[in-house]
C-alpha cells in the first residue's frame, strides 16, 4: 500500500485568475519545490499522482445542473448580466477563459486523492490546489465556482463512509456547511476567523445543525490576533474529542494557511509552529486523510506551511538538503528552516482572543458534546 499521495499538476498550478486576484495556484509549484528541497518526496512510499478531470456528471451529485451550464457558457467566452446572479463577474469569481476545466481538473484532483484512499491504496492524499469550500450548489463565491470539498463527501457518503471534515482555513466553511447542515453521515468543524470581522460572515458557535443533523456541524469563531497559543488550546478542545466520538471512517482536512500572521487578507497571528502542531494532531487522529489546500495569501509562508504539513502526513522530519548553500528570504524573514520564530500576541488582545475561545469552547462542550456523546479532554 502506498503511504501518501501529493496530487499535482502543472496545468493545475500554472491557471491564474488574473494579475491582481488574490487567489495564486502557482502556491502548489512554490509547496513541491520546498517538499522536493527538503526531501519529502524520494522516499518509495511516497507516490506523485497526476489529477483526472472531473466529470459534469461527477460534480452533478452537489452542483446544479444549470450551473454547469452556466460554467459552460463561461468557458466558452459568453457572459451575461444575469450570471452575477450566481456569483460570477465579481471581484471574487471573474470571468476567466478556461475556468470550467480549471474547476473539472480540480475537483478531479480531490476525488483522485479520495479515490486512493478509499481504495486503501494511499492512507494519506494531499491536493494543495483544492479545498474550495464557499461554492454553492448553484452560485460562485469567494475564489469558489465549484466545491470539490462537498463534491468528494457527498460520493464517499454514497459509498457508506462516515466522514469527518475539519476546517482550519482562516474563512468560515459556509459552502460546506450547508451541503451537510442537515445530514449525520458528516460531521464539519469549521475553526476560523469570526464573521463579525472576515468574509463570509457566518459560522457562529450556535451554527450547529438542524433536522437529523444536530450537533454534526460544529463552529469555532475566533478573534482577531488570536495566535498559536489560543488556536492550538481551543483546537485541542473542540477537535479531537469530537473526532474520538464520532468515529469517521476518513477525515477531510482543509489546512489552508491564511490563518498566518502576515496572510494579507485575514486578522489571524499564527506562526508555522502553531500550525505544524495542528497538523500533527489531525495526522493522529485521522485513520486516513484526505487533505486539500484552502486559502494563503502570503504565498511563501503557505509554501512552507504546506511543506510542513506533508511531512507531517508523511512522518517525516524536513530535512533541508541545501543548507549552507542555499540562502535568502523567498520564503520568509522570520525563517529558520520551515518554522517562524515565536511571535505571541500580548496584552488586552491576547486576553481577549483567550477569553473569547474559552466561551465559545465551552459553547460547544455544554451545547454539541452530550449529542454526540463527546468526553472533555
Amino acid at each position: 500500500m502506498e503511504e501518501a499521495a501529493y496530487i499535482y499538476s502543472d496545468e493545475l498550478s500554472s491557471f491564474e485568475y488574473g494579475d491582481d486576484h488574490p487567489f495564486k495556484p502557482i502556491r502548489a509549484r512554490n509547496t513541491m519545490e520546498l517538499c522536493t528541497r527538503y526531501g519529502l518526496l524520494t522516499d518509495s512510499d511516497i507516490v506523485g499522482v497526476d489529477p483526472a478531470h472531473a466529470t459534469p456528471e461527477t460534480l452533478s451529485v452537489f452542483h446544479a445542473r444549470e450551473y454547469l451550464d452556466i460554467l459552460e457558457e463561461v468557458d466558452r467566452g459568453v457572459y451575461r448580466l444575469d450570471m452575477l446572479e450566481r456569483g460570477i463577474g465579481t471581484d471574487d469569481c471573474p470571468v476567466v477563459p478556461g475556468i470550467r476545466g480549471f474547476c473539472l481538473l480540480a475537483v478531479g484532483a480531490t476525488m483522485t486523492g479520495m479515490d486512493l484512499v478509499m481504495k486503501g491504496r494511499a492512507r494519506r492524499a494531499f491536493n494543495p490546489v483544492g479545498g474550495f469550500h464557499h461554492g454553492g450548489r448553484d452560485h460562485a463565491e469567494g475564489f469558489c465556482y465549484v466545491n470539490d470539498v462537498a463534491v468528494a463527501i457527498t460520493h464517499a457518503i454514497a459509498k457508506g463512509s462516515r466522514i469527518a471534515f475539519v476546517d482550519i482555513d482562516a474563512h468560515h466553511a459556509n459552502g460546506v456547511q450547508d451541503a451537510f447542515y442537515e445530514d449525520d453521515r458528516a460531521l464539519v468543524i469549521s475553526l476560523h476567523e469570526t464573521g463579525d470581522s472576515l468574509y463570509p460572515g457566518t459560522g457562529r458557535e450556535t451554527e450547529i445543525g438542524s433536522g437529523r443533523g444536530t450537533g454534526y456541524t460544529v463552529n469555532v469563531p475566533l478573534l482577531e490576533r488570536t495566535d498559536d497559543e489560543v488556536y492550538t488550546s481551543v483546537f485541542g478542545r473542540v477537535v479531537p474529542p469530537l473526532i474520538r466520538a464520532f468515529h469517521p471512517d476518513l477525515v477531510v482536512a482543509e489546512i489552508g494557511a491564511d490563518t498566518m500572521i502576515s496572510d494579507p487578507l485575514t486578522h489571524l497571528r499564527l506562526t508555522t509552529n502553531g500550525y505544524n502542531e495542528v497538523i500533527k494532531s489531525l495526522c493522529a487522529l485521522s485513520p486516513r486523510m484526505v487533505a486539500v489546500g484552502g486559502g494563503g495569501y502570503d504565498i511563501y509562508r503557505s509554501a512552507r506551511c504546506w511543506a510542513l504539513a506533508w511531512a507531517a502526513m508523511t512522518g517525516r522530519e524536513p530535512v533541508d538538503q541545501y543548507a549552507g548553500l542555499v540562502g535568502g528570504m523567498m520564503y520568509g524573514a522570520e525563517m529558520d528552516g520551515l518554522n517562524d520564530r515565536p511571535m505571541p500576541t500580548t496584552g488586552e488582545a491576547k486576553e481577549r482572543a483567550m477569553a473569547h475561545a474559552d466561551r465559545v469552547a465551552s459553547y460547544i462542550e455544554e451545547t454539541v458534546f452530550p449529542l454526540l456523546g463527546a468526553q472533555k479532554p
